[in-house]
């Protein structure tokens, strides 16, 4: 889409995004290839884990339909003390090892079982395009344009102004340059884990009074398209065999339907930071997820150790 087409089409724009969203889901999407992308901006939280930093959601790049991209990972540590630390297949619906194995666990009925389950299922990420536009612990980020991962609880707050529940809300599109919203970011620490919930959007502004200025934004916009290229996962095979290292021995696995386990609430995934472990081909450990402590910044080089 051109950038006169954007603006001329923008008023169509949130039932076209509101639809989509209730479309996905059965996941689609995928990280980055490097340990440590610069494409990445995430928030900085000071020692007592407060942060602030305001942002704007940008719209799809020229050629894609969607301003934001959706993936899953699982992150669990095994018997022996190997992390696995792998993008999910079921983010461009295939089969998936761990979704199998989680699967199995919870059809036997038994607790430890289900608990197991639990522990090793799957994470929801997103990631859209921002405008950093004030960022006080890292002012040389400000008026540049880059990449950002959330979770379900931003993703929420996004489909809420889409989707207003009261009748005197006016719906927005959090991702329109001239009818859109700046979103503050507002972190804080919640019983020892990183907590989102005073978050919000501010009211509509147009990013810049300049149509230029908001040309040269949309020509810097980042291409999603790699987060659901296959490629950019590995194979089933892999992803299996690292399983079975990983748990010590051969698991039996099932192609039924995976139970949903999808990380919808502020649960840990792991109970305690980790050591740095390396990443599966296309993930980033370079921004902080909102449902949970960024645990991942820790795990550079773990889950590849024999």
């Amino acid at each position: 889409m051109s950038f006169a087409d954007l603006k001329r089409n923008r008023s169509s724009a949130i039932s076209t995004l509101t639809a989509a969203a209730e479309q996905s889901g059965s996941g689609q999407q995928q990280q980055n290839k490097s340990y440590v992308d610069d494409r990445f901006w995430k928030p900085t939280s000071d020692k007592a884990g407060n942060g602030y930093a305001v942002i704007r959601f940008l719209p799809a790049p020229a050629g894609e339909e969607l301003p934001w991209v959706r993936y899953w990972d699982h992150g669990f540590q095994g018997p022996g003390g190997l992390w696995y630390i792998e993008s999910s297949l079921t983010s461009i619906g295939q089969q998936d090892p761990v979704s199998e194995m989680n699967t199995v666990l919870w059809n036997t009925g038994r607790d430890e079982d289900k608990a197991l389950a639990r522990e090793r299922k799957r994470r929801l990420h997103y990631v859209a395009n921002i405008q950093v536009i004030s960022d006080p612990a890292k002012p040389e980020n400000e008026g540049k344009v880059f990449l950002y991962k959330f979770g379900k609880k931003i993703f929420d707050k996004v489909m809420d102004v889409m989707q207003p529940q009261f009748a005197d809300e006016q719906p927005v599109n959090p991702f329109d340059f001239w009818e859109g919203a700046n979103f503050k970011i507002k972190i804080r620490k919640v019983d020892g884990w990183v907590n989102y919930d005073k978050s919000e959007f501010d009211g509509v502004s147009a990013i810049s009074q300049d149509d230029t200025e908001i040309e040269a934004i949309y020509n810097k916009l980042y291409s999603l398209q790699d987060f659901m290229d296959p490629k950019n996962y590995k194979t089933y095979e892999e992803l299996k065999q690292r399983l079975n290292k990983v748990l010590g021995e051969a698991q039996v696995m099932t192609t039924a339907e995976s139970i949903s386990l999808d990380e919808t609430d502020n649960t840990p995934p792991w109970n305690e930071p980790a050591p740095e472990a390396q990443q599966s081909p296309g993930v980033s450990v370079s921004s902080v997820d909102d449902d949970a402590d960024d645990t991942l910044s820790y795990f550079q080089k773990l889950a590849t150790q024999s």
